[in-house]
C-alpha cells in the first residue's frame, strides 16, 4: 500500500497477478529485537502517546490499554494475538517488509494484518522508507478492535482483490490512503487524527492538523480521484463526517460502485 501515486509519476498499473498472502508470512522471531530496537519502540510510544491525547479519534486510545499496547517494548505477536483475536476475530502475521498490492488485500478479507518484523533505527525516528513494526501495530492495531474499523477493512480487503482484477487497484489504493492511512474525521465537533499513517507519525500528525493544507470534506469520489504521496507530508487531508460515516460508505462499497466512481459527474 506504498507504491508511488502523484499526479507528476507515470501511470503504474497494479499488477492483477494473484498472489497468495500466506508466501508473505515469515516469523517475527521477537527474540531477534535488540534492547535498543526496545528502546526505540519505548521512545516512540512515550513521544507520540502524550501529542495525540484528545487530537485523536477515542477508539484508538481506548484500544492501547485494552490491548496491552501500554506494556514497554516491541509488542510480541503471539501474545498480543491472543487479546486481539477473541475480541475482533483479527489475528497479526508477520511479513519481511511490504506486501504487494494484492496479496495486502488478500490479508484484509481474512482478517490478517501484515505486521513489519523490524523496526527503523534510533537516528531515523522520523524517516520512514516503508512502514515498520511501530507503524504497523501503534497505528493500526489500536484500531481493529473497533467493529467499525474492523469490518471496514474486512470489507476493502475483499473489494481490493476483486478490484485488482478488474483494474481498478488504483482507486482502492486511493480509497485506502485517504481513510485507513492518512485520514482525518469529526467526533465531537472536532476534527481528529484517524489514519494509522498520521497516528504513527509525530511530524505528520501535527502537519494534518496544524499546517496551513487543504481539509476537504470525505467523499468516495473525490478520495477514490486523488493521487497521494508516499515520498512525503500529504499535500491535503480528507475529513470525513465521523469515524462511523466513513467505515459505513466503505464497507457499502461494491466493485461497480468502484467503477462508477471513477466515471464522469
Amino acid at each position: 500500500m506504498f507504491q508511488p501515486d502523484f499526479a507528476t509519476a507515470v501511470d503504474h498499473p497494479t499488477s492483477c497477478q494473484p498472489s497468495r498472502w500466506q508466501d508473505y508470512v515469515v516469523p517475527q522471531d521477537w527474540g531477534h529485537f535488540t534492547p535498543d530496537e526496545h528502546r526505540v519502540w519505548d521512545r516512540l510510544f512515550a513521544r507520540q502517546v502524550p501529542y495525540l491525547g484528545a487530537r485523536i479519534v477515542s477508539p484508538f486510545l481506548a484500544g492501547i490499554p485494552l490491548l496491552g499496547l501500554d506494556s514497554p517494548g516491541i509488542p510480541e505477536l503471539g501474545a498480543l494475538n491472543a487479546r486481539l483475536t477473541p475480541l475482533s476475530g483479527w489475528e497479526l502475521v508477520s511479513v519481511a517488509g511490504i506486501v504487494p498490492d494484492a496479496a495486502f488485500f488478500a490479508m484484509l478479507g481474512e482478517r490478517k494484518f501484515p505486521i513489519g518484523n523490524f523496526i527503523r533505527s534510533a537516528d531515523s525516528l522520523d524517516y520512514l522508507e516503508e512502514p515498520d513494526c511501530f507503524h504497523d501495530i501503534f497505528g493500526h492495531v489500536p484500531m481493529l478492535g473497533c467493529p467499525a474499523i474492523g469490518r471496514l477493512m474486512e470489507a476493502l480487503g475483499r473489494l481490493g482483490v476483486e478490484a485488482i482484477a478488474a483494474g481498478q487497484g488504483d482507486a482502492i489504493a486511493r480509497l485506502y490512503w485517504h481513510s485507513v492511512e492518512f485520514g482525518l474525521a469529526r467526533e465531537g465537533g472536532d476534527v481528529k487524527i484517524l489514519g494509522a499513517g498520521l497516528a504513527s507519525s509525530f511530524g505528520e500528525a501535527m502537519h494534518a492538523l496544524e499546517a496551513d493544507v487543504p481539509r476537504p470534506r470525505f467523499t468516495l469520489r473525490d478520495a477514490a480521484n486523488t493521487p497521494y504521496r508516499n515520498d512525503r507530508f500529504q499535500p491535503l487531508y480528507f475529513v470525513a463526517d465521523s469515524l462511523e460515516a466513513v467505515a459505513a460508505e466503505l464497507e457499502a462499497l461494491d466493485l461497480s460502485g468502484l467503477k462508477q466512481l471513477a466515471g464522469p459527474d
